[in-house]
């Protein structure tokens, strides 16, 4: 008999815990930049939350070791669904892998919630390259060993192991400049102080379709809807293929029922009409996903991409 009262007192407790939720400001760290993908969807999910749940969600830019700063202090924050983190491709699948200690780890010390979206990536030049097409850059890069920089947001960001994979894959001799996030990376690539960057689509079509800088090729599996005429880098180097991600997690420990509240709020949002269209004119891509679809996805990004790390050789001590 105690055990049944006390079972109906916890299931009770969780419901009005549900329903009183949320109670007070909900705080989302983007472990990135302003600017980046990861902020920019950060800012339009708190948004919508906000009017929706009637409570102010404010966006926390929390730089610094490729991601793991912010990360971490989700990590340690309490798991009562009021701390969220955008975890991005680096912080949940590549710096596990990269940096020689992290202070948390991406699957045990999260509740992850829903992956956002998947960025197709655009590989961009600038103009003063003297390049437009993959066999091009290739040519020039080994004619000229060590003359190509490539930038990155980050150390262990997919800018950064899409660099080191190509640099692999084409044997040709780049040194990797890695910024804070990818509004300065681009912003020094438009100035011509680095010569290329593997940049997420919303963040670098645009600069392209402007003139500012030349598009080679996509980064995926197949060419994107938002760069038709583009080839894959794949197409001339077989095997060669990075989508980015984000998605939102929270600290491990945290009640179901608000990861699941999360969830549905995720993918209605995201689903919207307006989302859609958006979506599709910047070569990315969500899919309904659940909590527990988003944490096998991360683990096997994890498997992916340990061994591209190692054979990259990049390091972060």
């Amino acid at each position: 008999m105690r055990r049944c009262f006390a079972a109906v007192l916890l299931l009770a407790c969780a419901l009005v815990h549900g329903q009183s939720y949320p109670a007070k400001p909900i705080r989302i760290v983007v472990p990135f930049p302003a600017g980046g993908i990861a902020d920019l969807y950060g800012r339009l999910i708190g948004a919508r939350v906000s009017e929706h749940w009637g409570q102010p969600v404010l966006v926390e830019n929390r730089t610094g070791a490729g991601g793991n700063i912010g990360a971490d202090a989700v990590a340690k924050s309490p798991p009562d669904g009021y701390t969220l983190v955008m975890g991005t491709f680096g912080t949940h699948a590549v710096n596990v892998s990269l940096f020689a200690s992290m202070p948390y780890d991406p699957v045990r010390d999260f509740a992850p919630i829903a992956l956002v979206l998947e960025a197709e990536g655009l590989l961009v030049v600038h103009p003063g390259v003297p390049a437009h097409s993959v066999q091009e850059l290739i040519a020039y890069g080994r004619a000229n060993p060590g003359r190509l920089t490539f930038a990155s947001a980050g150390m262990g960001t997919a800018s950064h192991l899409a660099g080191e994979l190509f640099r692999t894959m084409a044997r040709v001799e780049m040194t990797h400049v890695p910024y804070k996030g990818n509004v300065p990376a681009i912003s020094d690539l438009l100035a011509g102080q680095t010569s290329l960057l593997f940049g997420t689509m919303p963040t670098v079509l645009p600069h392209a379709k402007a003139g500012r800088l030349r598009a080679i090729a996509t980064i995926g599996s197949v060419r994107s809807a938002a760069a038709p005429d583009l080839p894959t880098v794949g197409e001339t180097l077989p095997g060669f293929e990075v989508s980015n991600w984000i998605g939102l997690l929270a600290p491990a420990g945290t009640p179901g029922e608000l990861v699941r509240k999360w969830n549905a709020e995720v993918t209605t949002i995201m689903q919207g009409a307006d989302l859609k269209q958006r979506l599709l004119v910047e070569g990315a891509r969500f899919a309904p996903n659940t909590p527990q679809d988003f944490g096998a996805f991360i683990k096997s990004e994890i498997a992916r991409w340990a061994p591209v790390v190692k054979a990259s050789g990049a390091r972060v001590d």
